[in-house]
């Protein structure tokens, strides 16, 4: 399967640059015979609803989009584009809308297997760290990586940023084998990925269990070699896949504390900077979670963290001059309003956006209790905003929409590639199915999209060019398969991790408006 896939990446490659370098036409010597006076393209897909988000926004009726090896060669009317190309391949999207792949700014590996194991316990922190830093193996993870791409593929996600690893900081970055694996295993699925690398939360060193068959070793790493590890996957994976493959450094955020003093803030400075430093030496994006009222001033005030190159994700109860700051110093935000951190504090993205900062959709997924669906996302971040203003007006369709396709690109600084349908951006293509009984009539695109849409919906995708699912049928891998790998290391996760029994449901999930042992008064 990887010799197939590199192969792939290779050739589409080639085609791409030819594209963008000579034009659609010097492509010729590698099209099939083609009629006279038109242009080859290896896909046309026809008498769709194009919703471009493009700079006009334009939304084409019987639209039509032609793709020259891995990148859109034009967009417009399905009558114009016919007359001409004479493509490899056409693509019916009758009674479909087209649009750029969706972008999921916030996820986290790991948490496709996990889900809701232990969802309402108050241990969940310690649930995650007992599964990723002590029952989890390559395998594992390359189940995860799998189970992960195969939702997002099936839900329209072409691109997502995630974190090696969830909870209270836990990744597993002790040994390269683990994120090799990961890696491997998106790779096979096809999707853009961005994956954060770095150490996890201290105190250093900090604790791993290595599994062998049933063998078992515990054991400590300091923070350099957590960096070191983080770097090896850096150099080894960033880039790859045809650049579908990137890597993010990921430190974890870090509140004010006047406690934290002397030599131990020293060293957490030190830590910092050193982490910082490796994102900017390999030019990849520098991730943070968790920020919230008072971490984004200390980010940039003690540890000079900000910039444009960082994302700095949920971003609560910002104070008006972190609002500023994120502004000012270009740094971007993922707001992921259906995440339990949204429950705890408001992220103000109205009012970030408003100051000219740039806001992207995450799903903050899938743990403990949502999916990596941003139709789902889209639209609750419409009811998250209007019910804090009481303003049905607040955060318009269109706007929701930009934050899951071209601001999100722009997000990643990759604009110039993907987030709109344009001649010369990558052909990451999804198409959806609006003629269903919650989407007819088909008419106000824009509104389906995100106030009726999901997952479900979308039955082809395109990414590079490449047709990854067609008619729901994904071509890159075998689900079935996916699924019982899924199932069968997260049960022995499970095991490893002497977790079992956190399936069982807690004391008052029934017949109660509150969770826990009923109280008298």
């Amino acid at each position: 399967m990887r010799k197939v896939i590199m192969l792939f990446d290779r050739v589409a490659t080639r085609r791409g640059a030819l594209v963008v370098a000579l034009g659609v036409a010097a492509a010729a010597a590698y099209a099939p015979a083609h009629a006279a006076g038109t242009e080859p393209a290896d896909i046309l897909i026809t008498a769709g609803t194009i919703v471009t988000m493009d700079p006009a926004r334009r939304v084409i009726d019987d639209g039509a989009v032609a793709i020259v090896g891995n990148r859109i060669a034009a967009v417009g009317t399905t009558a114009e584009l016919k007359a001409r190309f004479s493509p490899r391949e056409t693509i019916d999207a009758r009674r479909k809308i087209v649009m750029p792949g969706l972008i999921d700014g916030h996820g986290h590996a790991g948490h496709a297997l996990l889900k809701t194991l232990g969802a309402d316990s108050d241990t969940w922190n310690e649930n995650v760290e007992r599964m990723y830093a002590h029952g989890s193996t390559p395998d594992f993870w390359r189940a995860d990586a799998m189970l992960a791409g195969l939702e997002r593929l099936k839900s329209g996600v072409t691109t997502s940023v995630n974190f090696f690893g969830g909870g209270s900081d836990v990744y597993r970055v002790d040994d390269a084998k683990y994120g090799d694996a990961y890696v491997e295993g998106v790779r096979q699925i096809g999707v853009r990925w961005f994956l954060g690398v770095g150490p996890r939360r201290g105190p250093y060193p900090s604790g791993f269990t290595d599994w062998t068959g049933a063998a078992k070793r515990d054991f400590t790493v300091p923070f350099d070699r957590q960096l070191a590890v983080s770097e090896e996957l850096i150099r080894k994976w960033n880039g790859t896949a045809d650049g579908r493959i990137r890597m993010a450094v990921v430190f974890p955020t870090i509140s004010p504390d006047d406690k934290l003093a002397g030599a131990a803030l020293d060293e957490m400075v030190r830590e910092a900077h050193a982490a910082r430093e490796l994102s900017k030496r390999y030019k990849v994006l520098f991730l943070q979670d968790g920020h919230t009222r008072g971490t984004v001033k200390y980010a940039n005030d003690v540890l000079g963290l900000l910039g444009p190159d960082a994302i700095f994700s949920h971003a609560t109860n910002l104070t008006d001059e972190e609002i500023k700051l994120i502004a000012s110093t270009g740094t971007r935000i993922s707001h992921n309003p259906s995440a339990i951190f949204s429950m705890y504090g408001r992220n103000p993205a109205t009012e970030l956006i408003d100051a000219g900062a740039t806001v992207m959709l995450g799903s903050d997924g899938v743990a403990p209790d949502r999916s990596f669906d941003m139709f789902r996302h889209m639209f609750q971040a419409t009811r998250y905003h209007r019910f804090y203003f009481h303003d049905a007006k607040v955060l318009p369709a269109g706007k929701v929409l930009e934050m899951a396709t071209i601001d999100a690109a722009k997000a990643l600084g990759m604009e110039k590639d993907i987030g709109s349908l344009e001649a010369g951006k990558k052909a990451d293509i999804i198409l959806v199915d609006w003629f269903k009984p919650h989407l007819v009539p088909m008419n106000m695109p824009v509104y389906r999209l995100v106030y009726y849409a999901n997952g479900e919906d979308v039955s082809t995708v395109l990414v590079d060019g490449r047709v990854l699912m067609r008619d729901r049928q994904v071509l890159t891998a075998d689900e079935e398969k996916i699924l019982t790998a899924a199932q069968r290391e997260s049960e022995l996760a499970v095991t490893r991790a002497g977790l079992k029994g956190l399936d069982t449901l807690p004391e008052g999930f029934w017949g109660s408006t509150h969770l826990g042992p009923k109280t008298t008064k």
